[in-house]
C-alpha cells in the first residue's frame, strides 16, 4: 500500500470515528447519574483518586464524567486517553514522568500533576457495524503506582460495561422518539414500528401511554407484556399495572407521574419490580408529556428492564465496599456508613456508640502458627462481629488486626459496658495449626457520641483513648496475674 493510500485510509478511519461518536449525541451533554456512579465505582475499585469518563472529538478530549476532579475538556494532542484509542485494551502507565511521550507534557509537568495513568478504550458501533474507538474510562493518581492483572481486567469490564450503558442510552432515545411521534406519522408507521421493535428486542424494552381523557387504561407495546410476564393481550388499568411495583417502589413512580402532569418535567426512575411470576426485577420507567396546543393530554414513556446491569453495578459496588479477606465491610465503607450515623444521631438527638476492636497477641499468632492461622482469626473475628445479638450494628475491618462497629440500637446503646464484655468474651477463641494451639483474644473501647463532636477523626481519637486505656488496663491484669500464679 502506498503513502498516499495509508493517509486516504487513516482519514477514512478517523472520519468513520468522529461520525459514530457525533451519532451517539453524548458531547456537551449534562451529567447523567449512571455514568458519575460508573466513574465513582472505578475509583473506588481502583483505589485512585481521579476516575473520568471522556470522549475523543476531532481536536479536543471531552470529560462526560469525572470522580475526584471537574468535567470540562483539554486539548485532544496533551490527553493520555488520545493514546488509550488506539489499542484494543487497557493501557497502563506506572509512571507518567519516565514515558518519553508525555514526560514534557504540562498535565505531568504541573504541581500536582499526574504521575500514574491506566485507561481503558470505549468502543461504539458505527452506521456499517463497525466498531469504533470514541473516548476511554480511566483512573490517574498524582503518584506513581502500579496496576495489577486483576486490576487491569476490572477497569476491562467497566469499560465493557460503559460500552453497554451507552449502546442502551441510545437505544432509549430512539425508542422514546418514536413513541412520542408515532401517532403524527401515520404515513411511514409499519416501518417505524419494525425500527421500534428491533429497539425493543435489543434493549430489553417497550414504550408505554395512558391518556388522561378520564380513562386510565395504558397501552403497552409487546415488549413492556414481555417484561411483565404477561400474554398480549387486553390493555391493562393504572391500578392492574401499579400492582406489580412494591408500596415503596408504587410511591415513587405515582409521585414521578403527578409531577410531570403538573409541571410538564420528564421523569427517570429506577425502582424494584415483580413479574406476573413472581421474579423480582428491576426496571428503569422514562416518562413525559403528550401535549397538544399547549395542553397536555397523555403521558407516554419507555419501560426497560435492567436487572443484569443493576446486578453487576450492586457487586461491583459491593466488591469496592467490601474486605475480602472478612467479607465485611472495608475502611472507606465504614467512614461513609459512621458520617452518615453521626449526622442521623446530631439530627434526630439519638445515642451513637463507636465500638474499636484491637487483637490481643495477634503477631505471636501469625509468628507462630503462620499467616494461615491469622487469616482465620481475622475471619472469626469479622463472624463474631456480625453475631444476631448485635441487632443491624454495621461492622468493619479498618485495617491490619484493627476492627470498628457502629452501635445505634438504643437497648444496646444504653449498656456499652455490656456490650464491651460480652465482645471480649466472644472474641476469646483458640485456634490450632499442625499440632499447636493459642487463643486469639480481643480488646474493646467503646466511646459514645458527644453533642460538641462532629468529625470522624474527632470520634475516632476519642474511641481510640478509650481502647488504649483498656489495652493498658488488661495488660496490668495478666502481669498481676502472672505474678499471684508465679508466687
Amino acid at each position: 500500500m502506498s503513502p498516499a493510500d495509508l493517509v486516504t485510509n487513516a482519514f477514512t478511519d478517523e472520519a468513520r470515528r468522529l461520525a459514530a461518536l457525533d451519532a451517539l449525541a453524548l458531547l456537551d451533554t449534562e451529567p447523567e447519574r449512571e455514568f458519575d456512579a460508573l466513574v465513582a465505582v472505578a475509583a473506588e475499585m481502583l483505589g485512585c483518586p481521579i476516575a473520568l469518563l471522556s470522549f475523543i472529538d476531532g481536536n479536543r478530549i471531552w470529560i462526560k464524567a469525572a470522580d475526584g476532579c471537574e468535567r470540562g475538556e483539554i486539548f485532544r494532542d496533551i490527553g493520555m486517553c488520545n493514546v488509550t484509542i488506539r489499542g484494543e485494551g487497557p493501557l497502563v502507565i506506572d509512571d507518567l514522568a519516565l514515558d518519553p511521550r508525555f514526560d514534557e507534557n504540562p498535565l505531568v509537568r504541573a504541581a500536582e500533576g499526574a504521575r500514574f495513568y491506566a485507561g481503558a478504550p470505549v468502543f461504539a458501533i458505527d452506521d456499517r457495524g463497525d466498531r469504533q474507538p470514541v473516548g476511554s474510562l480511566c483512573v490517574i493518581d498524582t503518584a506513581p503506582r502500579t496496576l495489577d492483572a486483576a486490576g487491569q481486567r476490572a477497569l476491562a469490564h467497566l469499560a465493557t460495561l460503559t460500552e453497554a450503558m451507552i449502546a442502551a442510552r441510545a437505544a432509549a432515545h430512539t425508542a422514546i422518539e418514536i413513541a412520542t411521534t408515532a401517532d403524527r406519522q401515520a404515513a411511514t408507521l409499519a416501518r417505524q414500528d419494525r425500527i421500534f421493535r428491533q429497539a425493543e428486542r435489543m434493549a430489553a424494552m417497550g414504550s408505554w401511554r395512558v391518556s388522561l381523557d378520564g380513562d386510565d387504561t395504558l397501552q403497552w407495546s409487546d415488549g413492556v407484556y414481555h417484561i411483565h410476564g404477561l400474554p398480549v393481550g387486553d390493555q391493562p388499568s393504572m391500578s392492574v399495572a401499579m400492582a406489580f411495583y412494591p408500596p415503596h417502589a408504587r410511591d415513587q413512580i405515582t409521585a414521578g407521574l403527578n409531577t410531570t402532569i403538573e409541571t410538564g418535567t420528564p421523569f427517570d426512575l429506577e425502582v424494584d419490580f415483580e413479574t406476573a411470576q413472581g421474579e423480582a426485577r428491576r426496571v428503569r420507567v422514562f416518562g413525559e408529556s403528550e401535549t397538544v396546543d399547549g395542553k397536555v393530554i397523555a403521558l407516554v414513556g419507555v419501560f426497560q428492564d435492567v436487572t443484569e446491569r443493576h446486578a453487576l453495578e450492586t457487586t461491583l459496588r459491593r466488591s469496592a465496599d467490601t474486605d475480602s479477606l472478612t467479607g465485611i465491610a472495608n475502611r472507606a465503607a465504614f467512614d461513609r456508613m459512621l458520617d452518615a450515623a453521626m449526622t442521623r444521631s446530631h439530627a434526630d438527638r439519638t445515642p451513637l456508640l463507636l465500638a474499636l476492636v484491637d487483637l490481643d497477641g495477634f503477631k505471636a499468632i501469625n509468628d507462630t502458627l503462620g499467616h494461615t492461622a491469622g487469616d482465620d482469626v481475622l475471619r472469626g473475628v469479622g463472624r463474631v462481629l456480625q453475631l444476631p445479638w448485635l441487632r443491624g450494628s454495621f461492622a468493619a475491618r479498618l485495617g491490619g488486626d484493627e476492627f470498628g462497629i457502629i452501635i445505634e440500637d438504643t437497648d444496646l446503646t444504653a449498656n456499652p459496658r455490656h456490650i464491651r464484655e460480652r465482645l471480649e468474651d466472644a472474641l476469646r477463641f483458640p485456634i490450632a495449626l499442625n499440632g499447636l494451639a493459642m487463643v486469639s483474644a480481643g480488646t474493646v473501647g467503646i466511646t459514645a457520641l458527644e453533642p460538641d463532636c462532629h468529625s470522624i477523626r474527632d470520634f475516632f481519637h476519642l474511641a481510640d483513648t478509650v481502647l488504649y486505656k483498656a489495652k493498658r488496663t488488661r495488660v496490668g491484669e495478666r502481669r498481676r496475674s502472672a505474678t499471684r500464679n508465679a508466687a
